[in-house]
């Protein structure tokens, strides 16, 4: 049983987001559910029980996301789980995001800097894990991993190799974190949980992912498993398939693209930075 943890999930509105949630809550942990508006949180934890608040968290709104972990302090409870779920795919025409493009300013700076705000009440725990949802759809960046040179994408732009891009950008940030956060007691992973027909997909044709091989609630007990299975207590840089380690093959067996990674994200985000060494 989870009773006395406390969880943070972003993105619990639908999908895997909500159905992790109701399994941690279900498990006794005290889950702190966010989505885009107060309203739509509002109505997912409703649905999951009365151990779990809602709060709003605009990944977009970089000033949204500091408001929420502001009241996440507030409540001056150490943090022992956070999944960094919520995210966009394969949008069909270029967006910015402070001059960012979408997937990688939502996907990943937006929970760069909700993880690097938060590492105090991270660190306050006990054992504290970091569970940041990536895909196989990393192997869809571009050749160089992440694009420096074009991280506005107006040096070309494809919606399939942007959602790659910020995927390898989740793992590479998870990785790095727990090269960090070493002689703590807070540990990192990134996971693929499965190809799942969620929300996400919604601007795929549907011959490109129908049928999805695993279902939302096989994804959900992976994700949960890896956030507070004991069986992974302690376990920390790791890239998971479903419930199981997978090599750090390619990008991921690069640790200084994962450092530049981070000093570049630190750059882009430190006005909203509170911590980020």
């Amino acid at each position: 049983m989870l009773r006395g943890k406390t969880a943070l999930i972003t993105g619990v509105s639908s999908g895997l987001g909500l159905a992790t949630m109701h399994l941690l809550a279900t498990h006794g942990a005290h889950v702190i559910g966010t989505a885009r508006t107060l309203k739509t949180a509002r109505a997912a934890c409703a649905g999951a029980g009365s151990n779990t608040t809602p709060l709003a968290l605009e990944l977009a709104d970089y000033t949204s996301v500091a408001s929420a972990v502001d009241a996440i302090s507030a409540m001056g409870t150490p943090l022992d789980m956070l999944i960094c779920n919520a995210g966009v795919m394969a949008l069909p025409v270029l967006e910015l995001v402070n001059g960012v493009e979408k997937h990688l300013a939502v996907n990943h700076l937006g929970h760069f800097i909700l993880v690097n705000r938060l590492r105090g009440p991270l660190q306050a725990a006990p054992s504290a894990r970091v569970v940041i949802l990536t895909s196989m759809a990393m192997d869809w960046a571009p050749p160089a991993g992440i694009e420096f040179d074009n991280l506005d994408g107006t040096r070309g732009y494809q919606p399939f190799q942007a959602y790659g891009q910020s995927k390898l950008a989740n793992a590479l940030f998870a990785l790095e974190l727990a090269r960090r956060e070493a002689a703590g007691t807070v540990t990192a992973n990134c996971i693929h949980p499965g190809v799942i027909q969620t929300g996400l997909l919604r601007h795929l044709p549907r011959d490109q992912w129908w049928p999805c091989p695993q279902t939302v609630a096989q994804g959900a007990r992976a994700i949960a498993s890896l956030a507070a299975n004991p069986a992974v207590a302690g376990v920390s840089g790791r890239y998971f398939v479903g419930t199981r380690p997978a090599p750090l093959a390619g990008h991921l067996a690069d640790p200084d693209l994962a450092i530049r990674l981070w000093d570049v994200s630190t750059r882009l985000t430190e006005a909203f930075l509170l911590v980020g060494s």
